[in-house]
């Protein structure tokens, strides 16, 4: 049976920084690498909100993005 362990992790902020002509909403990501692969989903979120105390902008979407090693 195969097997998916973590290789990597990271952490993206996606903020809301206006609207274009069509009233849709422009985007803008900010990503932070090299987050512990044992971070809990409290642990990002809290980092997250701290971030977002520095933002002026409206948060969208917080992601945690990893990336796995697949082993036969």
């Amino acid at each position: 049976m195969a097997q998916a362990i973590i290789a990597t992790s990271k952490l993206r902020l996606v903020f809301q920084v206006g609207m274009d002509d069509d009233g849709k909403p422009l985007l803008k990501a900010k990503t932070f690498s090299n987050i512990q692969k044992l971070a809990t989903t409290d642990q990002l979120l809290q980092a997250a909100q701290a971030v977002l105390i520095l933002s002026n902008d409206t948060l969208s979407s917080i992601e945690r993005v990893d990336n796995s090693e697949l082993l036969a």
